[in-house]
């Protein structure tokens, strides 16, 4: 599994506390194809604060060839999903915004121009099939849903600046899937399929792995399916 790096590649994993996130940089340093592995968090990396963000990747041992993003709040911290307009709250509403789109906006800012050039390198950050607005039927999840529709606008963004700089340079959004994690607990009654954390960062190494430039600002589920915006 990830052959398509270089060798002795480095890979930076925020979120690296979280369930997803631990997984990531489990499976990464156990793969002989990566020397370095590098775990970011809270405190150390605070999404809501630029300044520890530019202080971590001022402080990385060398420049990263793959940063996964593996963060993101659906609930708890003053929120929970939306069943309606009336349940719209303007505080909830900056906290979703802050931490699954602004956050991600910022580490790209700090550690995009760390990436070498001249190589395969990947920025990726985990988005959400609820995200798309061409998928949404149901409603509800405003705050959530707005929120990582923003994040894969903003991947595109990002995708086409970095293609400029680096043509080898690949910037993608990722939906794990429903993942056995607290953060969708109270949510996975009916769901037919759920994922442990281990088997969701492997199914979303292997989609990176086979990722091409010409992929870069899109989102693809854990099959390597795009979803549509």
């Amino acid at each position: 599994m990830l052959a398509s790096f270089a060798p002795a590649a480095h890979a930076v994993v925020i979120g690296s506390r979280g369930a997803i996130g631990a997984a990531f940089a489990d499976a990464l340093a156990a793969n002989p194809g990566f020397a370095l592995v590098t775990r970011l968090a809270r405190p150390e990396l605070d999404l809501t604060d630029a300044a520890s963000i530019a202080a971590a990747a001022a402080a990385l041992p060398a420049p990263p060839d793959l940063v996964i993003v593996a963060t993101g709040i659906l609930h708890g911290d003053g929120l929970k999903p939306e069943k309606s307009l009336r349940d719209l709250d303007a505080a909830a509403l900056a906290r979703s915004f802050a931490i699954n789109a602004i956050g991600p906006a910022l580490v790209a800012q700090a550690f995009l121009p760390l990436l070498p050039i001249g190589r395969k390198t990947v920025f990726a950050a985990l988005s959400a099939r609820v995200g798309s607005i061409s998928d949404n039927r149901l409603g509800g999840w405003h705050a959530y849903r707005a929120a990582k529709a923003a994040l894969n606008q903003l991947i595109r963004t990002l995708a086409i600046e970095q293609t400029r700089r680096n043509p080898d340079s690949i910037v993608l959004a990722l939906h794990p899937g429903t993942v056995d994690s607290p953060l969708s607990l109270p949510f996975q009654r009916g769901v037919a399929t759920l994922f442990p954390p281990a088997v969701a960062a492997g199914q979303l190494l292997a989609v990176i792995d086979a990722a091409t430039p010409a992929q870069s600002g899109r989102l693809f589920d854990w099959r390597g399916d795009e979803i549509a915006p």
